[in-house]
């Protein structure tokens, strides 16, 4: 896709076309809101700005899980299993980006294509690029955006590579961690911060010879749980078994999914939560803006450059060199 040139974004325009649900439209948009660019980033400040009275419908849920436990299979199956239900569902997908080369993938379109060819679902891969839990930078805008353009589910898959999903859980109202069967050795290495957030846990390839043993490690996550306080008083998070291969057991997923939603909503929590996350995004953002800036000028770069050799070198300590940085953005 080509980029957004400067002088050609009517924001007026595009916020007509991401409301009227045009794809072409709304990817152009999610293209600004990626852009590095400066004019591209205030242009697309306006865009969030304008589309956000429209925003706030749509059902989020956060999808994590370690590589090869069929993320993108159980989202293309559970988003056929959506659309067919008459919903329209937005897919965040966020490819992992080469530590080495900074390349990524972007292949998550052939990983599901039935989603791929339905008129009621969008997908959009974005590069990881490093950002901590595996999110692309701008993943809430997108989101937004998608919701502006009438999704009405949003499911955001992480890398799930290791990094802490946080990040993934601020945004959300649903956090989904997806495992194997074998719990017994998976047990040993699970990160409990993940299980600590999760608001189910579903194991996969529940189908064939796999059946028992899923079913045992459901119990065995089941156990694990219990031992848990739960994120929130509403609601205890359930342990359940699918296939993303045959389908079974995905409507009983997402039947989950919308308990949860309601009992969280006639509680008042996702609404609280919803706001909470609001204002930990405006600290993310304040936080960004704050490293651009040191980035952005020539002095205050080159400034950077000798704090960080003199931290490496071990003749400044890293506190006082903070204090360095705060004085060279005049704070």
């Amino acid at each position: 896709m080509k980029p957004v040139k400067a002088a050609t974004v009517d924001i007026a325009r595009l916020v007509e076309g991401v409301r009227a649900g045009r794809r072409a439209v709304l990817a152009r948009a999610i293209t600004l809101l990626e852009s590095k660019r400066a004019d591209h980033q205030n242009s697309a400040r306006r865009l969030i700005q304008l589309l956000l009275p429209f925003t706030g419908s749509a059902i989020r849920v956060g999808i994590t899980g370690a590589p090869g436990v069929g993320k993108s299979t159980t989202i293309d199956a559970l988003g056929a299993y959506l659309t067919g239900q008459g919903r329209r569902v937005a897919v965040l997908a966020v490819d992992p980006t080469s530590v080495r080369t900074g390349g990524s993938i972007l292949a998550d379109k052939t990983r599901m294509a039935r989603l791929a060819a339905d008129d009621n679902a969008f997908i959009r891969p974005s590069p990881a690029a490093g950002t901590l839990g595996g999110v692309a930078a701008k993943t809430r805008e997108t989101m937004l955006a998608c919701e502006a353009a009438g999704y009405d589910t949003i499911l955001v898959e992480t890398v799930g590579i290791g990094q802490s999903e946080t990040v993934v859980a601020d945004m959300t109202d649903f956090f989904l961690a997806l495992m194997l069967p074998g719990a017994g050795d998976e047990l040993q290495g699970l990160k409990k911060g993940v299980v600590e957030l999760a608001d189910m846990i579903a194991i996969n390839k529940a189908d064939g010879d796999n059946i028992a043993r899923a079913r045992t490690a459901a119990a065995e996550y089941g156990a694990a749980l219990r031992i848990l306080t739960p994120r929130s008083p509403t609601w205890s998070p359930p342990v359940v078994t699918y296939s993303a291969l045959t389908g079974g057991g995905i409507a009983e997923l997402w039947a989950q999914v919308l308990d949860y939603h309601a009992k969280m909503t006639a509680a008042g929590e996702l609404a609280a939560q919803r706001r909470a996350q609001q204002v930990k995004w405006m600290w993310a953002m304040f936080e960004e803006r704050m490293r651009g800036l040191l980035v952005s000028d020539a002095k205050i770069k080159a400034k950077l450059k000798e704090i960080e050799a003199a931290v490496a070198r071990g003749s400044l300590a890293p506190d006082l060199a903070v204090d360095k940085l705060i004085a060279a953005l005049g704070l």
